[in-house]
């Protein structure tokens, strides 16, 4: 008992430690609630090429002296605006993201061929770096993630409605187009959040592992969204403290949990399969 208490001091008596837990928890909490529409609606390759394309934004921004992550809302926040108003259909989607995407890559690359210095700062970005996280940088994290959070409750209604019924939203007068825009623009919110903490090529760890595990373990809006946002949390403190004790990446740790939590999740028995088993 007593070395599992000194084993916990000793791991919040670094500064960086308390910054990383701060910081993942903010960005755990977002992204679970962000990616609990994203895996509903079926947009999670959305969510992926939202991350990549937030790279290029990212690189961008070194390139002409502003910080990453201004560039990588930037971008991410254009692109998804740009593939909503793209794609009012959703047979169009994929394509329309997929065009985008290799765009946004082809500038990643662009950049990085110009700016060479960026190198180590593009693989932070590229697998996340939490425990470089500063106190600025939470702030900073906080402010994004609260602005992410209201405008997500301002347009919950609508967007559940255009998720689960399209047409008949449609055809009660719900902009679908308005509402998946401002849906994606939210989304790439949280996924700019998210790249600090997980990098943008792991961003799935947490915006789409747990909203999936949530959805298959219960059936019910509040208690799907309140699993997603604990999950994220769980897996993303956990992962943390695991790679303390063993100085592994804290990313791989976090998609190691990611992974498990859902598989743990695909042998659990589904809560629509069991009510129909019970009637």
């Amino acid at each position: 008992m007593i070395t599992r208490m000194s084993m916990s001091i000793d791991m919040f008596a670094y500064e960086f430690m308390t910054n990383a837990f701060a910081a993942a928890g903010i960005v755990a909490v977002v992204s679970g609630l962000t990616g609990f529409f994203l895996v509903m609606r079926g947009q999670t390759f959305a969510g992926h090429a939202l991350s990549h394309i937030g790279f290029a934004g990212a690189t961008g921004a070194g390139l002409i002296g502003l910080a990453p992550l201004w560039g990588l809302v930037g971008f991410t926040v254009a692109a998804g605006v740009l593939m909503g108003l793209l794609s009012e259909r959703l047979s169009n989607r994929d394509v329309a993201i997929g065009v985008i995407l290799a765009l946004a890559l082809g500038f990643g690359l662009l950049f990085l061929h110009y700016y060479t210095s960026f190198a180590t700062q593009a693989t932070a970005l590229l697998f996340g770096n939490v425990l470089a996280v500063d106190r600025v940088m939470i702030v900073t994290l906080a402010a994004l993630g609260t602005v992410t959070l209201i405008a997500l409750a301002a347009i919950m209604r609508p967007l559940i409605f255009a998720s689960l019924q399209p047409e008949l939203a449609e055809a009660k007068g719900v902009p679908l187009r308005f509402i998946s825009t401002a849906f994606l623009a939210i989304v790439a919110l949280a996924v700019s959040a998210c790249a600090q903490i997980v990098g943008v090529l792991l961003v799935f760890t947490l915006m789409v592992g747990p909203p999936a595990a949530a959805q298959r373990v219960t059936s019910g809006l509040w208690s799907g969204l309140i699993l997603s946002a604990a999950l994220a949390l769980a897996e993303a403190w956990l992962g943390i403290a695991m790679a303390f004790y063993t100085d592994w990446p804290v990313s791989f740790c976090i998609a190691l949990l990611s992974a498990l939590a859902y598989f743990a999740a695909l042998a659990w028995p589904s809560p629509r399969a069991t009510h129909a088993h019970a009637h």
